[in-house]
């Protein structure tokens, strides 16, 4: 029960925090609603939550919404009694554009599959299915409309509806994304995120630490390069786990974009991820 009521407090808290901000937070886009939509002409830049583990800080314009998805990804996991490989297919993120500076977000796993190897024995065990669904609400605090900083918050709570992953349960945390626009097209990106999660092995939780540093700049017209390096701390097992990234992201057309990359976990315990993705905007 106690890892219930955190979740609830978390997500609460990171809500309605924010109001106390609302001095901050700038004009442009203030009168703007879900129901009185941006007019496309004033719309900011399209920003994406992916395809790097560091968030946006910027929200959908007030009325509009954005599909992000990793079209395929593939995951590799090893932990002292397991080896998991996980394959999902359409992990998706809908987000829309509730003020203009909040915005609301569903995420789910349209399908998973997951094989799960025991490393003494050799016995596998196959699952497939729907995944989990996230809820998630990102409230801009600064920089949404102007200046060259910005920084939100991102409460989150994961619904365990899984049908590949039996061990699933709800996990939930908070998300700190910030964003720093530096000369020569150079962007620097990076956020602190606590999280609630279950353990690999076992339906005991703990609380885990993520702090990410991401840059990015133009590689040619339409085409950014993205690199980024992590680490997450597992408080309970006084285990650090760090990871090195690296991604394109393809402008196709307006408001829809193609990536690929790869989230490269140094330790042998550390997971390793490969995905290729698109984000589209309207």
């Amino acid at each position: 029960m106690k890892q219930y009521q955190f979740f609830v407090k978390l997500v609460l808290g990171s809500i309605f925090i924010p109001a106390f901000c609302v001095a901050q937070q700038e004009k442009p886009q203030q009168n703007y609603s879900l129901f009185n939509p941006v007019p496309r002409a004033q719309m900011r830049e399209m920003e994406t939550d992916r395809p790097d583990v560091t968030e946006s800080p910027y929200t959908v314009d007030a009325g509009h919404f954005q599909y992000e998805t990793d079209l395929v990804r593939l995951i590799k996991e090893k932990s002292d009694l397991h080896n998991t490989s996980t394959v999902l297919i359409n992990q998706a993120n809908i987000k829309l554009g509730i003020t203009g500076s909040t915005a609301i977000q569903v995420g789910f796993q349209t399908y998973g599959w997951q094989n799960e190897k025991e490393i003494a024995t050799g016995s596998s065990l196959k699952s497939n299915g729907m995944g989990d669904v996230t809820l998630r609400v990102k409230q801009n605090i600064i920089g949404n409309n102007n200046g060259n900083f910005a920084l939100a918050l991102l409460p989150y709570v994961k619904l365990p509806t899984s049908k590949y992953d039996d061990e699933s349960r709800f996990e939930g945390g908070l998300i700190v994304p910030m964003s720093y626009k530096l000369p020569g097209e150079w962007k620097l990106g990076w956020q602190v995120e606590v999280d609630r999660l279950k353990d690999l092995d076992q339906q005991a939780m703990h609380t885990e630490l993520l702090q990410t540093l991401t840059i990015s700049h133009p590689l040619s017209k339409g085409i950014d390069g993205i690199a980024e390096t992590y680490y997450t701390y597992d408080f309970k097992a006084h285990q650090l786990s760090n990871y090195v990234n690296a991604a394109i992201q393809i402008e196709v057309a307006k408001d829809f974009k193609l990536d690929a990359g790869v989230n490269y976990g140094i330790q042998d315990i550390a997971a390793k991820h490969y995905f290729v993705g698109a984000s589209y905007r309207h």
